[in-house]
């Protein structure tokens, strides 16, 4: 995988601000759709996202040489209750790139297996919420709301068990940081 690099800026703070995540490969991956737009303004080449190698990264099935996802720390507030570790349960930060205004921007999937902080979830996402999250994300930059940004939508293969039985999917979110409230409420209530 040589068509794609990234910067792996968070990875290289302290080890407390995320955990390394092992890739956990999906049945049989499938492009639905890639932002070419939003690929062309990252300086992303778009025939290697749409490519066998590209589809594997966007599902998680595997990464471009030396990008080791990581799952971010996070504090927050879960079903009424404080939770001083929650984390990253089911999205990976794979790093970030830089576009032709200098500006950075990370790169995330959503849906693309479990992490140290997933407690009993499966770290999978549903193909519906993930299409959902890809068309509202890019209607709201359509209307100038700051927001994450979709760059794809990738079929897993594979059944996620909700209350039914439902098609998987991974999302590729992007973002100038995902860092969030509950990244600073983790260090604090860790003691910094």
């Amino acid at each position: 995988m040589n068509n794609f690099s990234l910067e792996q800026t968070y990875a290289s703070l302290p080890e407390r601000f995320y955990a390394q995540v092992e890739l956990s490969p999906v049945a049989a991956p499938q492009l639905i759709k890639l932002n070419e737009k939003l690929a062309e303004a990252l300086g992303l080449d778009t025939a290697w996202l749409a490519s066998p190698a590209g589809i594997a990264m966007l599902a998680g099935q595997a990464m471009p040489e030396g990008v080791q996802p990581v799952a971010l720390a996070y504090a927050g507030h879960q079903f009424g209750n404080f939770v001083p570790r929650l984390g990253d349960g089911r999205a990976l930060l794979l790093g970030d790139v830089t576009d032709s205004a200098g500006k950075t921007w990370e790169i995330q999937l959503k849906g693309s297996g479990r992490s140290p902080f997933s407690r009993r979830g499966d770290g999978r996402a549903a193909l519906g919420p993930v299409l959902r999250e890809y068309v509202v994300s890019e209607a709201m930059a359509v209307l100038g709301i700051p927001t994450t940004r979709s760059l794809a939508a990738v079929r897993t293969g594979e059944t996620v068990l909700r209350e039914t039985p439902l098609p998987g999917a991974v999302l590729t979110r992007v973002a100038a940081s995902h860092i969030r409230v509950g990244t600073f409420q983790f260090f604090c209530r860790a003691g910094g």
